[in-house]
């Protein structure tokens, strides 16, 4: 029968049999609400039409990641490189593998949000019959850099525009055979980089902790004081990799406590924190090390203010324990402390309070209690924690206003 626009004839319509009997079914919800990702699919009403604060937090986050740069291998020692490079023909991510320019793809994505781009290039390549030959010469010819490596640097450069190339490989030959010098006064004077580029310093054989841009001295290199020198600390959550391996295991692995111990030492002392994961060939971050990263951006979503553009403090450490490091943006003073103290009272004895002294917690509202200590220093009391006895971050940042 013909159903009339009217709620007696469409009511009647009888129910077709199929719905009754499937009993089970998928709901998928796809839209633009689908690219944040994030709150429900009422995201474009909740910031635009309410403005409501949390969602407003979180397109500010998307604009400003807790990861503000990424390194990828464009090429390791082995010499396959992740773009179609001109010069190592059937060995290139375009010619074999994937078929794809990873090196490009990633750039445009990092790029679409604000993050900036560094690109790892190993000079040397193990088994390459022109490295080999130079090598056997003592690095008395160079047909290898003037083919190959050079090559490869500076169509990295003009193609992609990198913000920081990480240079590794380096340790077997002098800067003489390198060419290394040459290619940096073209980096800083005519590419199209010249003016934001940044540098590592593993351009030579004894480049390292010496030349270059900041200092990387060694993978997981920490100082154990403050360095004159700009530096970063390599680290990678596999302890004993720096690419993926299918046979780790979760011993092996670093936790969010360890990672966060290294970040906190690491920018105490001036450092940037450099962590490493190693996709799968499929081009996968397995889901431990996702957790790991999502853990660490948690953290910096509480604690970032005491993290991104700080400066080293007059002190780094608190001097009787390990367990408090210190940071500074102007007056401002920020204590982390990566044990929760047992009395809920927190010792400090570096900084010099003052009648116009202000504590507060990041993540916590409202100001905390505290006191001179009885030598010098001060007492805070901290705010009581649920669950009991302590949350489940490692990790916390006191900060401080009208310190000495």
């Amino acid at each position: 029968p013909r159903y009339h626009p009217d709620w007696g004839s469409l009511d009647a319509r009888p129910l077709p049999a199929w719905f009754d009997q499937a009993k089970v079914g998928v709901f998928v919800h796809w839209g633009v609400f689908s690219v944040p990702a994030w709150g429900s699919e009422w995201f474009w009403w909740h910031w635009q039409g309410e403005h409501r604060p949390d969602y407003e937090r979180f397109v500010q986050r998307r604009t400003y990641f807790p990861l503000r740069y990424v390194v990828l291998t464009t090429k390791h020692h082995e010499g396959f490189t992740n773009w179609g490079s001109p010069v190592s023909w059937n060995w290139n991510s375009l010619d074999t593998g994937p078929h794809r320019d990873l090196v490009g793809e990633l750039g445009q994505a990092l790029r679409e949000s604000n993050i900036r781009y560094g690109l790892y290039h190993s000079l040397l390549e193990w088994f390459n019959p022109l490295y080999l030959a130079d090598k056997e010469s003592g690095f008395k010819t160079q047909n290898f850099v003037l083919k190959k490596t050079m090559p490869e640097l500076y169509d990295l450069v003009l193609k992609y525009k990198p913000d920081l190339i990480w240079s590794d490989g380096d340790w077997e030959a002098p800067e003489s055979y390198w060419n290394s010098t040459s290619f940096l006064a073209w980096l800083y004077n005519d590419s199209p980089v010249k003016d934001t580029v940044v540098v590592n310093d593993r351009w030579c054989n004894n480049c390292s902790c010496h030349h270059g841009g900041y200092y990387n001295c060694a993978d997981k290199y920490k100082p154990g004081t403050l360095p004159a020198h700009k530096w970063e600390m390599c680290s990678s959550i596999d302890k004993l990799s720096w690419g993926y391996r299918s046979n780790m295991n979760i011993a092996e692995l670093m936790d969010e406590a360890s990672i966060i111990e290294e970040l906190v030492q690491t920018v105490s002392f001036g450092g940037n924190y450099l962590l490493n994961v190693g996709p799968t060939k499929e081009g996968v971050i397995v889901p431990i090390f996702q957790e790991r990263l999502l853990a660490l951006g948690t953290w910096l979503d509480t604690n970032g203010e005491a993290i991104y553009e700080s400066k080293p403090w007059r002190v780094q450490m608190e001097n009787s324990t390990d367990t408090v490091w210190y940071t500074s943006k102007g007056p401002v003073v920020y204590a982390i402390f990566l044990i929760w103290p047992q009395d809920n009272v927190l010792e400090l004895s570096s900084p010099t309070p003052s009648p116009a002294t202000q504590v507060t917690m990041l993540g916590f509202a409202g100001t905390l209690k505290w006191q001179k200590s009885p030598g010098k220093g001060l007492l805070i009391t901290l705010p009581y924690m649920l669950p009991s006895p302590l949350p489940p971050q490692s990790g916390w940042t006191v900060k401080l206003e009208g310190v000495k």
